[in-house]
């Protein structure tokens, strides 16, 4: 980075993984982050200062209230938040600032007006967070453990279930889309990752790739399984989907679990460092076609396979690259799911989702959940 130009980043790191992966602090209320060439500084209310310091990987923090006092001082004068700020970076000889593309636009705009050029930047903002370390890719490799260790659990209830006039029971009871979701989100509770809108949709919900799920879970259909869940205490994710039947599946189903499965052995196979993340999902499109599975408007709905095969997972569900409908070039390092899927009204849904790690002549697969459509 060139002298009199700084990154500056202002939000609060529980929300926002750039600022956490810049800093390794944790805090719910925003702060600055201020890198200027390799040195980082973090400016720090009275509350959090203590802690950051003791905490975070940066190289020095200091406290808004001194800084303040010290302002206070200098010329007589109470300063802002964003004075302070201010104040900090002229006392750098910092003029060009890089921010973030949601960087907060009243901030922007101030510190426009006090005379600073600002460039925005979109993701990867820092381009090193795609490309996971050692410690990363375990970080990933626990959460999902924990995850696969809550499916498992789930769909072994959904396999001890008794059939009864169609629906599925448990103890005596009406197995639900609501009820999994509660054994999986508490496994995961336990294992100390929390997850949100966990997916567990049978039938024609299944058929909408992101309906969650609700209502009694009955045999002999789909039953779309998806859990990606954020360790707490690494703060990555993990995603995963698998699909079941309780029962007899389709004849139809069978084919579609078939073909999605032969998706996700093609894209292992294509994923490798400079593999085009818009060519396999490309080939995967095609032979689903080839295998008379068309994707389209169907009696006025999108049916088929009509999402990307994988993205990006690490501190956020969703992070570059994308290996979907548009050229995004894998590099060595980064992880990435592969979940192809395809959804028709008349058979139910089926996506099957695991996680892996590109290298430079493949990829290496971190799922051991064995992949079983009949219960």
């Amino acid at each position: 980075m060139r002298s009199g130009k700084a990154i500056l980043l202002i939000s609060a790191s529980e929300r926002d993984a750039n600022l956490y992966y810049a800093t390794h602090f944790l805090a719910p209320d925003s702060f600055a982050f201020i890198q200027i060439g390799n040195r980082k500084f973090l400016l720090m209310s009275d509350l959090e200062v203590d802690r950051a310091r003791s905490e975070s990987s940066v190289d020095q923090v200091l406290s808004t209230s001194k800084l303040a006092k010290d302002y206070l001082k200098r010329t007589g004068q109470r300063a802002t938040y964003l004075g302070i700020i201010e104040d900090f970076l002229k006392n750098k000889k910092i003029t060009e600032l890089l921010v973030p593309a949601d960087f907060p636009l009243a901030y922007a705009d101030a510190l426009r007006k006090k005379g600073f050029q600002i460039e925005t930047k979109g993701e990867p903002f820092f381009e090193k967070r795609a490309l996971k370390t050692p410690a990363e890719v375990r970080a990933v490799q626990t959460a999902l453990g924990h995850t696969e260790a809550a499916c498992r659990q789930a769909i072994e209830v959904i396999s001890r279930s008794q059939i009864r006039k169609g629906k599925l029971y448990y103890k005596g009871r009406v197995l639900t889309s609501e009820s999994i979701k509660q054994i999986i989100n508490v496994s995961l509770m336990e294992r100390g990752c929390v997850a949100q809108h966990t997916i567990i949709a049978p039938g024609v919900q299944g058929v909408d790739p992101h309906h969650q799920g609700s209502g009694p879970l009955r045999a002999n259909e789909s039953i779309v399984m998806d859990i990606f869940p954020q360790s707490m205490e690494s703060r990555y994710f993990a995603d995963l989907s698998r699909t079941v039947v309780r029962g007899k599946a389709s004849p139809k189903l069978k084919k579609m679990f078939a073909a999605v499965l032969e998706g996700q052995g093609t894209a292992f196979r294509m994923i490798r460092a400079g593999a085009d993340g818009g060519k396999i999902h490309q080939t995967i499109q095609r032979r689903f076609e080839e295998l008379g599975f068309r994707t389209g408007v169907i009696n006025g709905r999108m049916q088929g396979f009509f999402h990307g095969t994988g993205h990006g997972v690490g501190l956020e569900i969703h992070e570059p690259p994308r290996i979907g409908g548009v050229k995004d070039i894998l590099q060595a390092g980064q992880i990435v799911t592969v979940e192809p899927g395809l959804y028709y009204e008349d058979a139910g849904g089926v996506r099957l989702e695991d996680m892996v790690l590109v290298t430079r002549t493949g990829c290496r697969v971190l799922n051991r959940l064995p992949k079983i459509l009949e219960l």
